[in-house]
């Protein structure tokens, strides 16, 4: 956090440009997690719907 901080101090547009690519990583690999649930795992709307 200190890092982006000192970065924003020196150059604020790239420190911007860092969290946004930082954020871009972080939901596609949330995007990937949720798709690859969906397809392994059972949820439990599917567990309480075969009851």
């Amino acid at each position: 956090m200190f890092a982006f901080l000192l970065l924003f101090i020196t150059s604020p547009f790239a420190t911007l440009a860092s969290l946004m690519l930082l954020l871009l990583g972080t939901a596609f690999f949330f995007l990937l997690w949720n798709i690859f649930q969906a397809i392994i795992g059972s949820s439990d709307i599917d567990s309480n719907s075969s009851n």
